[in-house]
């Protein structure tokens, strides 16, 4: 081999030499545990962006919620129920001859009903009399069968009232809508409640005044009588 050959072949290997260093320094610099380190910090960040995103839905979520449960009822059966009152309490204050005032009927009441008569009565005045306590207790009664017509009537529309309330109750969205609903389904058990109350007030109204009538026809009757046999001193024999 000439001397050429020879320092051909040096300096091919030193090449070789020199080109296979930075690849054992590249391997060499490779840290698996560092590698996993930053796998493991990135996953961590990730997480947390998860949780982040998950309380922001949650935040949504429960504003929803909040929203619903805020919600105003969109059905309203106060304005029906209280117009319905009102028509019952104005039949009520309809009531003539003896009301349900508690100073005027008692004033009433003595005028219509005395305890006694006095010997001076005459018979015309207890006709009118007798009369007068008929017509009060005959339109007593009258009424009574008026309150009662009114109250079937609103008992009739009462039943649209009470499916119009279940079916927003049942479709509430929120709690309040609910608690609307079933405000306004007590408000319409109370309002049958007044209107019984109502009814029975002038139910008993007349039978009172029927009584009174009776018994004071008792009283009528002996005036008259006394009127009719006067007094002892009436008949002298000759």
């Amino acid at each position: 081999m000439t001397r050429f050959a020879r320092a051909l072949l040096v300096v091919l290997a030193v090449g070789a030499a020199g080109a296979s260093v930075p690849a054992r320094a590249q391997f060499a610099v490779f840290d698996a545990q560092n590698y996993a380190e930053n796998v493991l910090q990135a996953a961590r960040q990730l997480q947390q962006i998860n949780n982040q995103i998950q309380g922001l839905q949650n935040q949504v979520l429960m504003l929803e919620n909040m929203a619903r449960n805020l919600a105003s009822l969109d059905v309203s059966q106060l304005d029906s129920m209280v117009s319905a009152l009102t028509q019952v309490g104005g039949l009520m204050n309809q009531a003539q001859s003896i009301g349900f005032s508690v100073g005027a009927s008692q004033a009433a009441f003595n005028q219509l009903f005395p305890q006694q008569y006095g010997a001076s009565v005459t018979v015309p005045q207890l006709v009118a009399d007798a009369r007068q306590r008929w017509q009060a207790a005959r339109e007593a009664f009258g009424q009574t069968m008026t309150v009662q017509a009114q109250v079937a009537q609103n008992v009739q529309a009462d039943t649209a009232t009470l499916s119009s309330l279940v079916t927003a109750s049942q479709g509430a969205v929120g709690n309040l809508q609910a608690q609307q609903a079933v405000a306004q389904l007590v408000a319409l058990s109370v309002k049958q409640q007044l209107q019984v109350q109502d009814l029975m007030a002038a139910q008993y109204r007349a039978t009172a005044l029927e009584h009174a009538r009776q018994a004071e026809t008792e009283e009528a009757a002996r005036a008259a009588y006394d009127r009719f046999l006067g007094t002892d001193s009436a008949y002298t024999a000759q």
